[in-house]
């Protein structure tokens, strides 16, 4: 199974996703993409690396480098942005999840790292029950 997880920037959620997701759905062929990449956020190579995930060979991937060709199954990841369309026909999943990174300055290093880690655990928890719909029972 091909899986493709979209988001806006490619940094946080849909790159969380993409590391768990192998994990948690092997042997699936994972990839991430965003509409406008910037970076993996530090937060999100952190938050992984707290449960045993290393991400921070992971670069953030625009859209347009996706060959949509061959995937089965799309999942988004926005929750109040614009997500990005991928278009053929592919089965496609819309988990909105609140972006964890912000430049708030009201905002402190714990306050993110403890954002990351909720949308770390939301995005865990979804993946365990795509798995067991995916297994055969």
């Amino acid at each position: 199974m091909r899986i493709l997880f979209l988001c806006v920037a490619n940094s946080a959620r849909s790159q969380m996703a993409e590391g768990l997701a192998r994990q948690v759905l092997h042997p699936s062929e994972v990839l991430s993409a965003g509409s406008r990449p910037s970076r993996v956020n530090p937060y999100a190579i952190e938050a992984m690396r707290e449960i045993g995930i290393d991400i921070s060979g992971h670069r953030s991937k625009s859209v347009n480098e996706i060959d949509p060709a061959g995937l089965d199954l799309v999942v988004t990841l926005c929750a109040d942005e614009v997500c990005p369309v991928l278009p053929g026909r592919v089965r496609r999943l819309h988990w909105p999840i609140d972006d964890p990174a912000t430049e708030d300055p009201q905002i402190g290093p714990e306050q993110q790292r403890a954002r990351f880690r909720v949308a770390r655990e939301a995005i865990r928890a979804r993946l365990v029950a795509l798995a067991q719909e995916l297994t055969p029972s």
